[in-house]
């Protein structure tokens, strides 16, 4: 069985976001850019599914420009066997599962995270599965490889699913799928430098959905602190201003 794990570049959640041009150009300049988390438990989970034995190969791919080098470097450093950066600007997510739909054909399973922490737009791994033709199973949280044959285990409302299902298979995973993401060992940095990160041009495609602006939340308001025998005006201020009773 041959794995693809499809990796997103997105800013470390510590980042402090800025933009440009009027708010319309999110501004990158020095933005920590790191592996998105769900991807990264994507990872992870492939990797146990590979050392327990049926998984001949692990690849990463991405649709970015050379910035997402480092973050495809990390994932190798993992454990992934080879990169695949398609060398275009991820536009939008029809664009980058069209994208990623020429490399995607001869794998077996693909692990894509439930969303990117970006973004937040959940849709690229559902294009992904109609683009190639093939099954997909949303909200995975458990994924087992028995006799060849995968196992997903799904949430679901009131409950949880077990499935067998054929490959190919886009497998699009949640929280659970793995309990802590991996961090790279020396010696596992020291051998990424030497595995294949093939560049891949693009394929002619147009993005579907444009950015007008941006806009950062509104800042919250100043903490207002209530002595502890007023409860009356505690009581106040949660019916009248914050409008929680």
């Amino acid at each position: 069985m041959k794995i693809l794990v499809l990796i997103s570049n997105v800013p470390d959640t510590t980042t402090k976001i800025r933009f440009t041009g009027d708010n319309k150009a999110f501004d990158a300049t020095g933005v920590q850019w790191i592996i998105n988390p769900w991807d990264e438990l994507a990872l992870t989970r492939a990797m146990e599914l590979k050392e327990a034995g049926g998984v001949e190969k692990i690849t990463v791919a991405n649709v970015g420009t050379k910035i997402t080098e480092p973050t495809l470097r990390k994932a190798l450093a993992v454990g992934a066997d080879d990169a695949i950066r398609i060398d275009a600007e991820p536009l939008d997510a029809y664009f980058v599962a069209t994208q990623l739909a020429q490399v995607a054909k001869d794998y077996d399973l693909i692990l894509a995270g439930i969303e990117a922490s970006d973004y937040n737009g959940a849709g690229v791994g559902g294009m992904l599965a109609e683009i190639l033709g093939i099954n997909s199973v949303s909200a995975v949280s458990g994924i087992d490889l028995e006799n060849g044959e995968l196992k997903i285990h799904r949430d679901i409302d009131g409950g949880s699913q077990l499935l067998s299902i054929p490959t190919p298979l886009i497998a699009i995973v949640q929280k659970g799928i793995a309990i802590d993401p991996r961090i790279p060992a020396m010696r596992g940095i020291m051998m990424a430098r030497k595995k294949p990160l093939n560049v891949v041009p693009p394929v002619d495609a147009e993005a579907r959905t444009e950015f007008l602006s941006y806009e950062l939340p509104a800042p919250k308001a100043a903490c207002k602190m209530v002595d502890e025998d007023n409860a009356k005006e505690l009581i106040r201020l949660l019916r009248e201003e914050a409008k929680v009773l």
